[in-house]
Protein backbone atom coordinates (compact mmCIF):
# COMPACT_ATOMS: atom_id res chain seq x y z
CA UNK A 1 0.00 0.00 0.00
CA UNK A 2 1.26 3.53 -1.46
CA UNK A 3 1.77 5.78 2.01
CA UNK A 4 3.84 8.65 0.65
CA UNK A 5 1.00 10.85 -1.37
CA UNK A 6 2.40 12.27 -4.87
CA UNK A 7 1.45 15.56 -3.11
CA UNK A 8 4.91 15.01 -1.53
CA UNK A 9 6.87 16.64 -4.30
CA UNK A 10 4.08 19.49 -4.63
CA UNK A 11 3.52 22.87 -2.81
CA UNK A 12 -0.22 22.17 -2.82
CA UNK A 13 -2.92 19.15 -2.85
CA UNK A 14 -6.42 19.27 -3.17
CA UNK A 15 -8.85 17.58 -0.72
CA UNK A 16 -12.55 17.06 -2.19
CA UNK A 17 -15.07 14.28 -1.19
CA UNK A 18 -16.19 11.22 -2.87
CA UNK A 19 -19.85 10.98 -3.65
CA UNK A 20 -19.17 7.35 -4.97
CA UNK A 21 -16.13 5.29 -5.90
CA UNK A 22 -16.96 6.22 -9.77
CA UNK A 23 -16.76 10.09 -8.50
CA UNK A 24 -13.66 9.19 -6.67
CA UNK A 25 -11.59 8.10 -9.43
CA UNK A 26 -13.02 10.69 -11.47
CA UNK A 27 -11.82 13.60 -9.42
CA UNK A 28 -8.51 11.36 -9.28
CA UNK A 29 -8.34 11.97 -12.69
CA UNK A 30 -9.52 15.24 -12.90
CA UNK A 31 -7.01 16.64 -10.89
CA UNK A 32 -3.87 14.90 -12.51
CA UNK A 33 -3.35 12.91 -9.16
CA UNK A 34 -2.70 16.44 -7.06
CA UNK A 35 -5.90 15.51 -4.44
CA UNK A 36 -6.41 13.83 -1.47
CA UNK A 37 -10.17 12.20 -1.62
CA UNK A 38 -12.38 12.14 1.20
CA UNK A 39 -14.61 9.54 2.63
CA UNK A 40 -16.71 9.97 5.91
CA UNK A 41 -16.39 7.60 8.52
CA UNK A 42 -19.89 9.41 9.50
CA UNK A 43 -21.19 7.21 6.75
CA UNK A 44 -20.65 3.80 8.17
CA UNK A 45 -22.12 2.04 11.32
CA UNK A 46 -19.11 0.19 12.12
CA UNK A 47 -15.36 0.16 11.53
CA UNK A 48 -15.63 -3.03 9.85
CA UNK A 49 -17.76 -1.95 7.24
CA UNK A 50 -15.60 1.63 6.77
CA UNK A 51 -12.70 -0.41 6.13
CA UNK A 52 -13.88 -2.82 3.68
CA UNK A 53 -15.03 -0.22 1.85
CA UNK A 54 -12.47 2.63 1.84
CA UNK A 55 -9.75 0.08 0.71
CA UNK A 56 -11.78 -0.54 -2.58
CA UNK A 57 -11.69 3.40 -2.55
CA UNK A 58 -8.30 3.18 -2.09
CA UNK A 59 -7.47 0.67 -4.80
CA UNK A 60 -9.30 3.05 -7.19
CA UNK A 61 -6.83 6.59 -6.46
CA UNK A 62 -3.89 4.67 -5.80
CA UNK A 63 -4.24 5.10 -1.98
CA UNK A 64 -5.21 8.79 -2.26
CA UNK A 65 -7.82 8.94 0.37
CA UNK A 66 -8.52 11.08 3.07
CA UNK A 67 -10.30 9.52 6.49
CA UNK A 68 -12.84 11.94 7.34
CA UNK A 69 -14.58 12.94 10.46
CA UNK A 70 -17.83 14.81 8.95
CA UNK A 71 -18.14 18.12 8.99
CA UNK A 72 -15.19 17.64 11.94
CA UNK A 73 -17.76 15.73 14.40
CA UNK A 74 -16.24 15.08 17.58
CA UNK A 75 -17.35 12.41 17.58
CA UNK A 76 -16.03 10.48 15.37
CA UNK A 77 -12.84 10.87 16.66
CA UNK A 78 -11.98 7.08 17.42
CA UNK A 79 -13.74 5.63 14.69
CA UNK A 80 -11.00 7.54 12.31
CA UNK A 81 -8.49 6.63 14.20
CA UNK A 82 -9.72 2.72 14.52
CA UNK A 83 -10.66 2.57 10.26
CA UNK A 84 -6.95 4.30 9.61
CA UNK A 85 -5.02 1.65 11.69
CA UNK A 86 -6.54 -0.92 9.41
CA UNK A 87 -6.38 0.57 5.81
CA UNK A 88 -3.34 3.10 6.21
CA UNK A 89 -4.29 6.04 3.94
CA UNK A 90 -2.13 8.72 2.96
CA UNK A 91 -4.66 11.08 4.78
CA UNK A 92 -6.51 11.34 8.21
CA UNK A 93 -8.22 14.12 9.96
CA UNK A 94 -8.57 14.74 13.14
CA UNK A 95 -10.28 16.69 16.10
CA UNK A 96 -7.14 18.13 17.80
CA UNK A 97 -7.23 15.73 21.09
CA UNK A 98 -7.33 13.09 18.55
CA UNK A 99 -3.90 13.18 16.90
CA UNK A 100 -1.77 11.54 18.60
CA UNK A 101 -3.99 8.38 18.72
CA UNK A 102 -3.81 8.20 15.24
CA UNK A 103 -0.33 8.66 14.57
CA UNK A 104 -0.27 5.78 17.44
CA UNK A 105 -2.05 3.53 15.31
CA UNK A 106 -0.77 4.08 12.21
CA UNK A 107 3.04 2.92 13.49
CA UNK A 108 4.31 5.10 11.25
CA UNK A 109 4.93 8.76 10.12
CA UNK A 110 4.31 8.87 6.82
CA UNK A 111 0.43 9.35 6.85
CA UNK A 112 -0.26 12.79 7.47
CA UNK A 113 -2.76 13.91 10.57
CA UNK A 114 -4.42 16.81 10.76
CA UNK A 115 -5.44 18.53 14.06
CA UNK A 116 -8.97 20.57 13.92
CA UNK A 117 -8.55 24.11 15.21
CA UNK A 118 -10.49 26.78 15.61
CA UNK A 119 -10.98 30.47 14.59
CA UNK A 120 -11.99 32.33 17.90
CA UNK A 121 -12.49 36.13 16.68
CA UNK A 122 -8.95 37.13 17.35
CA UNK A 123 -5.91 37.05 14.91
CA UNK A 124 -3.42 34.69 16.62
CA UNK A 125 -5.18 33.06 18.93
CA UNK A 126 -7.29 29.84 18.15
CA UNK A 127 -9.54 27.52 19.89
CA UNK A 128 -8.02 23.71 20.05
CA UNK A 129 -11.09 22.23 22.62
CA UNK A 130 -12.03 20.19 19.72
CA UNK A 131 -12.49 16.75 21.22
CA UNK A 132 -15.39 14.97 22.09
CA UNK A 133 -15.25 16.03 25.49
CA UNK A 134 -13.54 19.44 25.21
CA UNK A 135 -15.61 20.84 22.78
CA UNK A 136 -18.35 20.69 24.95
CA UNK A 137 -16.54 22.59 27.84
CA UNK A 138 -15.65 26.10 27.70
CA UNK A 139 -13.74 26.64 24.82
CA UNK A 140 -10.03 26.12 25.17
CA UNK A 141 -7.77 29.24 23.52
CA UNK A 142 -4.22 29.23 22.82
CA UNK A 143 -1.82 31.42 20.70
CA UNK A 144 -1.53 29.53 16.98
CA UNK A 145 2.32 29.08 17.90
CA UNK A 146 1.59 26.96 20.99
CA UNK A 147 -1.19 25.02 18.99
CA UNK A 148 1.44 24.11 16.17
CA UNK A 149 3.78 23.00 18.90
CA UNK A 150 0.98 21.01 20.23
CA UNK A 151 0.24 19.19 17.21
CA UNK A 152 3.93 18.65 16.75
CA UNK A 153 4.24 17.01 20.16
CA UNK A 154 1.32 14.68 19.57
CA UNK A 155 3.01 13.64 15.75
CA UNK A 156 0.47 15.93 13.98
CA UNK A 157 2.02 16.83 10.43
CA UNK A 158 -0.78 19.91 9.84
CA UNK A 159 -3.01 22.33 11.49
CA UNK A 160 -6.75 22.07 9.76
CA UNK A 161 -8.09 25.31 9.91
CA UNK A 162 -12.10 25.08 10.18
CA UNK A 163 -14.93 26.42 10.03
CA UNK A 164 -13.01 29.31 8.34
CA UNK A 165 -16.50 30.64 6.67
CA UNK A 166 -14.65 31.53 3.37
CA UNK A 167 -12.56 34.67 3.92
CA UNK A 168 -14.72 35.83 7.25
CA UNK A 169 -11.75 34.98 9.56
CA UNK A 170 -9.13 36.44 6.83
CA UNK A 171 -7.13 37.96 9.75
CA UNK A 172 -6.98 35.25 11.97
CA UNK A 173 -6.29 33.08 8.72
CA UNK A 174 -3.60 35.43 7.67
CA UNK A 175 -2.07 34.58 11.07
CA UNK A 176 -2.03 31.08 10.99
CA UNK A 177 -0.54 30.81 7.94
CA UNK A 178 2.05 33.17 9.20
CA UNK A 179 2.67 30.88 12.59
CA UNK A 180 2.44 27.57 9.89
CA UNK A 181 5.18 29.28 7.85
CA UNK A 182 7.18 30.51 11.14
CA UNK A 183 7.29 26.63 12.58
CA UNK A 184 7.32 24.55 9.02
CA UNK A 185 3.92 23.02 9.81
CA UNK A 186 1.28 22.32 6.91
CA UNK A 187 -1.93 24.54 6.54
CA UNK A 188 -4.78 22.70 5.78
CA UNK A 189 -7.76 25.64 5.31
CA UNK A 190 -10.81 24.27 5.52
CA UNK A 191 -15.18 25.61 5.36
CA UNK A 192 -16.63 27.94 3.20
CA UNK A 193 -14.36 27.97 -0.03
CA UNK A 194 -15.63 27.90 -3.43
CA UNK A 195 -14.34 28.56 -7.06
CA UNK A 196 -14.66 32.45 -6.15
CA UNK A 197 -12.06 32.52 -3.24
CA UNK A 198 -9.96 29.71 -3.66
CA UNK A 199 -7.70 31.67 -5.79
CA UNK A 200 -7.25 34.14 -2.62
CA UNK A 201 -7.21 32.05 0.28
CA UNK A 202 -4.40 29.97 -1.61
CA UNK A 203 -2.76 33.43 -2.34
CA UNK A 204 -2.38 34.27 1.34
CA UNK A 205 -1.25 31.07 2.50
CA UNK A 206 1.73 31.15 -1.02
CA UNK A 207 2.78 34.23 0.21
CA UNK A 208 2.83 33.74 3.41
CA UNK A 209 5.55 30.93 2.87
CA UNK A 210 3.65 27.94 4.23
CA UNK A 211 5.54 24.94 2.92
CA UNK A 212 2.39 22.55 2.03
CA UNK A 213 -1.16 23.48 1.78
CA UNK A 214 -3.75 21.14 1.68
CA UNK A 215 -7.14 23.79 0.66
CA UNK A 216 -10.16 21.70 1.62
CA UNK A 217 -12.96 22.37 -1.13
CA UNK A 218 -16.46 20.48 -0.30
CA UNK A 219 -20.37 21.49 -0.56
CA UNK A 220 -19.78 24.45 -3.06
CA UNK A 221 -18.54 21.92 -5.61
CA UNK A 222 -20.56 19.31 -4.80
CA UNK A 223 -23.83 18.47 -7.21
CA UNK A 224 -26.99 18.34 -5.01
CA UNK A 225 -28.63 16.16 -6.88
CA UNK A 226 -26.05 12.80 -7.25
CA UNK A 227 -24.23 13.91 -4.51
CA UNK A 228 -21.34 13.82 -6.61
CA UNK A 229 -18.12 15.81 -6.42
CA UNK A 230 -18.22 18.00 -10.28
CA UNK A 231 -15.08 16.77 -11.72
CA UNK A 232 -14.88 19.65 -14.49
CA UNK A 233 -15.09 21.95 -11.09
CA UNK A 234 -11.80 20.05 -9.35
CA UNK A 235 -10.11 20.94 -12.88
CA UNK A 236 -10.78 24.65 -12.27
CA UNK A 237 -9.84 24.55 -9.04
CA UNK A 238 -6.12 22.42 -10.27
CA UNK A 239 -5.80 25.34 -13.24
CA UNK A 240 -6.32 27.55 -10.11
CA UNK A 241 -3.15 26.31 -8.33
CA UNK A 242 -1.13 25.67 -11.25
CA UNK A 243 -1.45 29.24 -11.62
CA UNK A 244 -0.29 30.44 -8.28
CA UNK A 245 2.20 27.74 -7.69
CA UNK A 246 3.42 25.82 -10.40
Amino acid sequence: MKLTPDFYRDRVCLNVLAGSKENAREIWQAAEGHVLVGVLSKNYDSVASAVADMREYAALIDNALSVGLGAGDPNQSAMVSAISAEIQPQHVNQVFTGVATSRALLGQSQTVVNGLISPTGTPGMVKISTGPLSSAAADGIVPIATAIALLKDMGGSSVKYFPMGGLKAVAEYRAVAQACAEQDFWLEPTGGIDLENYETILQIALEAGVSKIIPHIYSSIIDKDTGNTRPEDVSTLLKITKKLAG
